[in-house]
């Protein structure tokens, strides 16, 4: 009349790390938009709307590797969010919590000719209210557009066409870890409420450590 097994539990799954794009890949995969733009320029074949998409893309790509945000946070941004002065971005993540993220120096470049060229677009393409990114028909990104476009950068740059947005993520977390950046410091940076699914990086960076040592070691 009873299950004898009801009460048991099965073991956990172990929890399979996330794959990232090495310092090297990260670099060849951001060239590319700007590659591309300089390579349809020689050849004349570059639009005004083309070079627009071009900068957006080598924006987008930017800011999600420089700040580790995820694409639909990225994607919501608007140009009051983006503080040239300071070097901060507010983003609005899960919960609509909304934390501080840092931009680097190439990312702010790359925002910075991108505003120029969204306010000779569309005259109002620079305005605090107005979104970051946008499509060539002026409506804002979408996060699958995004996704879309990054299969074709990763093909020129010759890299594994499954990595998603969100790899850039993973990869942020992974080369700040391994460069020894804190795991709380990364957690407030993500936007992770807990710690724990922070430290999932610390696994991948002593993974990566482990090869490093596996192919240099004498006694390996």
């Amino acid at each position: 009349s009873a299950n004898p097994f009801s009460g048991l539990r099965g073991p956990k799954l172990a929890k399979s790390l996330p794959k990232v794009l090495s310092v090297d890949e990260m670099r060849r995969f951001l060239s590319m938009p700007l590659e591309e733009m300089k390579t349809r320029a020689a050849a004349g074949t570059l639009s005004g709307m083309d070079e627009y998409g071009f900068l957006r893309d080598a924006a987008i790509f930017e800011a999600l590797y420089s700040t580790g945000c995820r694409i639909s946070e990225m994607t919501a941004l608007v140009w009051g969010g983006v503080n040239f002065d300071s070097g901060g971005v507010i983003v609005r993540g899960k919960g609509s919590k909304e934390r501080l993220c840092i931009l680097g120096r190439p990312a702010l470049a790359a925002l910075r000719k991108l505003r120029t060229k969204a306010a000779e677009t569309w005259g109002d393409g620079g305005d605090d209210g107005a979104p970051v990114f946008r499509s060539v028909r002026g409506l804002r990104e979408s996060p699958r557009e995004v996704e879309r476009r990054m299969k074709r950068y990763l093909a020129l740059a010759g890299l594994p066409p499954d990595v998603t947005p969100h790899k850039l993520r993973h990869s942020f977390a992974t080369h700040m870890l391994d460069a020894g950046a804190d795991l709380r410091s990364v957690q407030e940076m993500l936007g992770h409420s807990s710690l724990a699914t922070t430290q999932i990086y610390t696994h991948v960076s002593i993974e990566h450590l482990k090869e490093i040592y596996a192919t240099a070691h004498p006694r390996a």
